[in-house]
């Protein structure tokens, strides 16, 4: 009894360990964003709150109360004299006017929103790197520790080939490969 505490005060101890080692990241992370965020142009601020605005439902309900008056009102509805009358050529332009320049603040915003998906993407790659390097070391010390202790262990052939550095341009050339002779096999 008096071990399974022990084992359970050492499994709440690591337990406390990586739930701090978690927090860091995720103080990291935000910080990091912040960072970036804080970082944005006047024009990347002005183009993401475009975004962000017409990315939601009130963009829709507004542009339908304005549609319905804009039409009811050209129309001859409530005693006002039509602007733009049938087919609406006002309201049309108006319209492909708002879509150019929401298209141009959107492809901004995701122009940004890419860059920093990059980044991310350059960080976790690189983070899969030094670990891919560091397992192969710690691999490499194991069996330099099992050599010296005179445990058998050359039998095991995957365990060789992890003990090899990988290298990411060996790695994405093989990927090639074999999306090569996948799509020669489709056709």
């Amino acid at each position: 009894m008096l071990h399974k505490n022990s084992s359970s005060k050492t499994s709440k101890k690591n337990d406390k360990h990586l739930a701090n080692i978690i927090e860091q990241n995720i103080h990291t992370i935000i910080n990091t964003r912040r960072t970036a965020a804080n970082q944005r142009s006047t024009e990347e601020r002005l183009a993401d709150a475009i975004t962000d605005f017409s990315g939601h439902m009130y963009f829709v309900y507004f542009h339908i109360i304005w549609f319905g008056v804009w039409i009811l009102i050209n129309l001859g509805y409530f005693g006002v004299k039509p602007f733009d009358p049938y087919p609406f050529g006002l309201l049309t332009m108006v319209v492909s006017l708002e879509a150019i320049f929401l298209a141009t603040f959107v492809l901004i915003s995701q122009n940004r929103l890419s860059a920093e998906a990059d980044r991310r993407a350059d960080l976790d790659l690189q983070m899969g790197l030094l670990t891919e390097h560091e397992l192969t070391r710690v691999i490499k010390m194991l069996d330099a520790i099992q050599d010296k202790m005179g445990i058998e262990n050359d039998s095991d052939l995957e365990l060789l080939d992890l003990e090899e550095d990988v290298h990411p341009e060996d790695v994405l050339a093989e990927i090639d490969r074999v999306q090569r002779r996948i799509s020669q096999a489709k056709k």
